[in-house]
């Protein structure tokens, strides 16, 4: 069982013999706002900080069940609510950077401390007579007054033992308990294999003939990486600000074939192999879902979603697929057109063909090209842009703090106060890719917002992205692309800064997974509107506004494709349902199952040895199995959702304040599907989504 521990508990004897004046984590922070102490925190903190932290959340436990009183509501689900501060400061700091400032150090110290978190874990959620506690409880439910809230912490807890082996017998209990260890240490080790996979691919040229159709800044970013690698001529790796401009770009076709071969089999084999663990951890999946009475694990996690269950969910996939495909073949067919009439001269499009030649057919077709936006989109004019908008929304505003200590010298940290002045939140920000960072892009918190004894404690946010470095001649200057991503995850950002209410369980991002990134691609929008771009692309070096013609290209472009990236996106997610519906393994390995699986609704030619499964981080070792529908489910939200500001102004206020009301202030306090009815007045329909994307005949 899982939760938000945020309040301060009674300190008890230290286990290891550091002392609580030498541990960041084992005193108050003195930093402002009780931000953590980055500038203090050391490898060595982590493991005496977790075992402490475990055992003050244990004695916290043992008192709640050793309370001789009547259980009641604030005895027994506040106190569980509440317990346990230490150890949730350790581990939201300790995970946050394991994925974005990782060292082989704390990748040995996860290895260590997951069979002791597993153990916590077990020992709460197979506790009989906490469970007895919270049972009474629960059975009294309508007789309590509670609030709403408080309602949905009680239900919230109740099912949470239900769902987490608490009726099971003392001998599945035991099994499950054991399932539970093995499964954390699989899903750590998936992850550390990708890190390492990706890492260790390096596409060192010294030709400068093989850097043919490169822009300059892809080149020089190149060169900058070959240095820092102490290797000659230029380096291309397989993080996104590298990786995908060298297919979008490079003229050989062989180098591109190298590097995507390279990236599309990461964890496929070799050292750093993932093939079986993708079994084992779908094998220990399916376990402990039959164990506790489910056919599949999709029934399991679902049943807490949106969807409910697995029939809404392939039902979902298919209502969007299966008129998709038509889309996207055409998406494919055109694209292989025009490069026939360019020159191309191969009998089909190979997968790193398509990046190339659709670059050069959206330039043709739309005059439009990434390298042309790049430069009116400059960082830092982009920041002060996404700021802007959620001013210009919800009022609020943004100032960077020089005080606050960071974890990297690449990160900032600003402070966010609403209209009346008031403190909302810290807002760390984290731009660049490393070799110590996962690729991609995602937003986590080091502290959440929660009430308790009339004090309110307020959030501690961050967003991490992989977006193109500066380099030596030029600032650092975004894609549209990285745009909408720096967008998406704000959205996610805001749906933090603004969390409201009582129990951290319950407050911000604490949503079903298939509505949490609903407010994250609602802001999306905004990168595809004139009237905002206008506000602030402007030439990094001419200061000359964006061109009106350039914006109505972004914007007619903004469908290019889009029923090829549909369905590429709902393969992720008829995959993961594919994985997570298996009532046992599949005989064929890893990859074959996978290549069988998408088949039916391949646009691309199949490849052998490639698979996604092996790097597939989202399902097995995120949050997203059985859930990567999520994000499809969610843009069917915000299409509808954004309907509205369309419909009554893209800054209309009355919109964004009922937005942020009814949806962002609202965490996970009420049945989301309520939530969004309260927002919208209705229900959304697919069909708002595929009219948005052009995707109707």
């Amino acid at each position: 069982m899982t939760r938000k521990l945020i309040i301060a508990s009674a300190a008890l004897a230290l286990i290891s013999g550091c002392s609580n004046m030498e541990n960041p984590f084992l005193r108050e922070s003195s930093a402002p706002f009780g931000a953590p102490e980055f500038d203090k925190i050391r490898n060595e903190h982590y493991l005496p900080a977790f075992e402490q932290g475990i055992a003050e959340a244990k004695a916290e436990i043992d008192a709640i069940v050793a309370n001789t009183d009547e259980p009641t509501f604030e005895n027994t689900i506040e106190a569980m609510e509440y317990a346990g501060q230490t150890l949730n400061g350790v581990a939201s700091v300790f995970y946050a950077l394991m994925e974005a400032n990782t060292n082989d150090e704390m990748q040995q110290i996860a290895e260590q401390i997951s069979p002791m978190l597993t153990d916590y874990s077990m020992y709460v959620s197979l506790n009989a007579p906490l469970f007895e506690k919270v049972k009474a409880v629960y059975e009294k439910k309508d007789e309590l007054g509670l609030d709403q809230d408080q309602l949905k912490l009680l239900e919230d807890n109740y099912k949470s033992f239900v769902r987490g082996g608490a009726n099971l017998s003392d001998e599945d209990k035991e099994l499950y308990s054991k399932w539970s260890g093995e499964l954390s240490l699989l899903t750590l080790q998936f992850s550390k294999n990708v890190l390492a996979a990706t890492n260790a691919y390096v596409l060192n040229i010294t030709d400068e003939a093989d850097l043919a159709g490169l822009p300059e800044f892809v080149r020089t970013m190149a060169a900058e990486t070959a240095a820092e690698k102490g290797l000659e001529g230029w380096a291309f790796t397989l993080d996104a600000p590298s990786y995908s401009p060298f297919l979008k770009y490079s003229e050989n076709r062989q180098l591109r074939k190298d590097i995507w071969t390279a990236y599309n089999t990461r964890a496929a084999g070799g050292e750093f192999d993932n093939t079986e663990i993708v079994k084992q951890i779908v094998d220990l999946r399916i376990k402990m879902a039959n164990i506790l009475g489910y056919e599949t694990y999709a029934d399991y996690a679902l049943e807490e979603r949106m969807a409910k269950n697995k029939i809404t969910v392939n039902e979902f996939i298919k209502d969007l697929l299966e008129p998709s495909m038509e889309f996207a073949k055409k998406d494919v067919a055109d694209v292989y057109a025009f490069a026939k009439k360019n020159g191309f001269e191969g009998s089909k499009l190979e997968s790193w063909d398509f990046s190339y030649w659709s670059e050069k057919y959206q330039q043709a077709e739309y005059s439009l090209s990434a390298e042309e936006l790049k430069p009116y989109f400059q960082l830092e004019s982009c920041i002060d842009a996404v700021f802007g908008l959620a001013s210009r929304l919800y009022g609020i505003s943004f100032k960077e703090l020089d005080d606050v200590p960071v974890y990297h010298e690449d990160v900032k940290v600003y402070e966010v106060k609403d209209a009346d002045g008031s403190h909302l939140a810290l807002f760390y920000a984290d731009f660049f890719p490393r070799s110590s960072k996962r690729g991609g892009a995602w937003m986590t918190d080091f502290r959440g917002q929660s009430i308790r004894d009339g004090v309110e404690y307020r959030p501690f946010i961050t967003i991490v992205c992989n977006f193109t470095k500066p380099t030596a001649d030029a600032p650092a200057l975004i894609t549209h692309d990285e745009l909408t991503t720096f967008l998406h995850e704000f959205g996610h950002a805001l749906h933090g800064i603004f969390a409201k209410g009582r129990y951290p369980s319950l407050t911000g991002t604490s949503v079903s997974r298939d509505f949490v990134e609903l407010p994250s691609q609602i802001m999306e929008n905004w990168a595809f509107e004139p009237e905002y771009l206008n506000s602030f692309a402007k030439h990094y070096q001419t200061g000359e506004p964006i061109p009106a013609e350039l914006i109505e290209k972004v914007v007619a472009a903004k469908n290019y494709l889009a029923g090829y990236g549909q369905v590429r996106q709902l393969h992720f997610g008829y995959l993961d349902m594919a994985w997570h519906s298996l009532t046992e393994l599949p005989a064929e390995g890893t990859i074959e199952f996978e290549q069988k699986t998408l088949a039916p609704y391949a646009v691309m030619p199949s490849v052998e040895g490639v698979a996604f499964s092996p790097s597939f981080s989202h399902i097995f070792a995120g949050g997203y199995s059985a859930g990567y529908y999520s994000y499809k489910w969610a843009e069917v939200l915000e299409a509808d959702a954004f309907s509205l500001f369309k419909e009554k102004g893209i800054f209309n206020t009355e919109v964004s304040n009922s937005f942020r009301k009814n949806i962002l202030e609202k965490g996970g306090t009420e049945d989301e599907a309520v939530i969004y009815r309260n927002f919208r007045g209705h229900d959304p329909e697919p069909q708002a989504l595929m009219e948005k994307l052009g995707l109707v005949k």
